[in-house]
């Protein structure tokens, strides 16, 4: 069966950076960046993304180049089948993670259409609308339908062209909305709060925090770039794609957190204090700053807004169907078409109690209480928890292992020279050959069982 294959270097770089943003960089950077100290937490972030999470891009898109497989079959068709269930992991984080994303994904669908219609006090009954489960499940829906239409078309065919549409029309529209938030009232106190670091504020909660923005962000370890670098043809330089994913990723991250800190000054009368954070921020506190902009700004920027959060939701979806969808058509012979349908009926089935957690259901809203915790956890966050918080740093240890031990760096070595002769002796190179072996994978393991203990004891 003939697999599909980017048409070039920029098809690749704007699906792999569609994968990377997403909502965790439009509404989860900014309120983790003032969760963390503010600047000090940016500060973090960067060093981290280059000095962790791009070599661990790096191994898997050489692995899945060098397979020219799935994220499952990649293993075998390096000769080490009995690693398959690294890939498998990633697929079942990647099925759980969209399960409860499409839900949110759908909150934000839903807003759009309130806000487009002037409802600004739809924020006010915030609870009322994410419990509305025919009404989100039928937005929901509609969102998966498009995903899935997108991957039907095939590589070049949907998932390129999606990306090279969405890419653009995300950043121009995340510009132009930042460009606006400056003009605010005390827009300048939440600059200096973003870009001005506090090295006092620096401790060891900043740090895992921010690793953990920059590992999902990157859309490590749930088998997306094993997928992705499949797809990409040996003469591409992936060294440097590589590079500018991570920038494309961190610029959209950034340019954010000058759109929503200057709402947050506006907010807060430039105190910055009582910031409200995840899903309240966004969609309660945010829709009241929309409206007290007056008419028509504030329709025109809400609705903005929330169609923003779709565009980077979708760009992820895309990748997070795509993963199982190419397993399937690969190894289980699959029409693709076929393939996608299946995976969309099932990760929507999936993401029913998490629908229903949104206050539907008590059992499900209050689906469990951690030992030592004194309020219960809803069904959504405890998938979040486990597939985003700890599946994913698990895998990429394990990915890295292989990488690095089982594959052998050689191997690696060789595989990122193709399209770029000037890697071997590069300085780059010499990085990778200590930080991937011995350095990151007790990083990402003390991350994973940090994050275990922390999150769930």
């Amino acid at each position: 069966m003939q697999r599909g294959s980017f048409s070039g270097r920029i098809g690749f770089i704007a699906a792999a950076a569609g994968s990377a943003v997403g909502l965790g960089n439009i509404w989860g950077f900014p309120y983790k960046v003032s969760n963390g100290g503010g600047a000090i937490f940016v500060l973090v972030y960067l060093i981290i993304c280059f000095a962790f999470c791009l070599p661990v891009m790096l191994a898997e898109i050489a692995i899945g180049r060098a397979s020219g497989s799935n994220s499952v079959g990649a293993f075998a068709k390096l000769g080490f089948r009995k690693w398959r269930g690294i890939g498998m992991l990633g697929i079942i984080a990647g099925l759980l993670i969209f399960s409860f994303y499409n839900v949110i994904a759908g909150w934000a669908f839903g807003y759009t259409l309130e806000m487009a219609n002037g409802n600004f006090g739809i924020a006010d009954s915030f609870g009322a609308f994410t419990s509305n489960v025919v009404k989100i499940g039928i937005y929901g829906a509609v969102f998966m339908l498009i995903t899935a239409l997108i991957v039907t078309q095939g590589v070049s065919g949907g998932i390129e062209k999606a990306s090279k549409l969405l890419m653009p029309a995300l950043l121009v529209m995340i510009v132009a909305l930042a460009i606006y938030a400056l003009t605010l009232p005390h827009a300048m106190e939440g600059i200096r709060f973003y870009l001005l670091p506090d090295f006092s504020k620096l401790n060891g909660k900043v740090i895992m925090g921010a690793m953990g923005q920059a590992f999902f962000s990157l859309s490590l370890g749930m088998g997306a770039l094993i997928t992705f670098g499949s797809y990409v043809g040996k003469q591409e330089n992936i060294v440097s794609s590589a590079v500018i994913i991570t920038l494309a990723d961190i610029t959209i991250a950034i340019l954010a957190g000058f759109m929503i800190f200057p709402l947050l000054g506006f907010i807060t009368n430039g105190t910055m204090n009582d910031i409200p954070q995840g899903p309240e921020l966004v969609f309660v506190t945010l829709p009241h700053v929309f409206a007290s902009m007056g008419e028509p700004y504030g329709t025109i920027f809400g609705t903005c807004f929330f169609l923003l959060l779709c565009f980077a939701a979708l760009t992820s979806t895309v990748s997070l169907l795509e993963v199982p969808v190419s397993y399937l058509v690969d190894d289980w012979k699959l029409k693709r078409r076929s393939a996608t349908w299946l995976v969309a009926a099932v990760i929507f089935v999936m993401g029913i109690p998490s629908l229903l957690s949104a206050g539907y259901s008590a059992n499900l809203t209050n689906f469990i209480r951690y030992p030592n915790h004194e309020k219960h956890t809803d069904f959504l966050s405890f998938v979040a928890n486990v597939a985003n918080d700890s599946m994913l740093p698990l895998c990429g240890s394990l990915i890295v292992i292989f990488a690095s031990h089982i594959w052998r760096m050689k191997n690696m070595d060789a595989e990122l020279a193709l399209g770029n002769p000037t890697y071997q002796g590069s300085l780059l190179q010499r990085y990778m050959r200590i930080a991937l072996p011995y350095i990151i994978p007790f990083i990402l393991l003390f991350v994973f069982f940090t994050t275990v203990y922390k999150t769930f004891f």
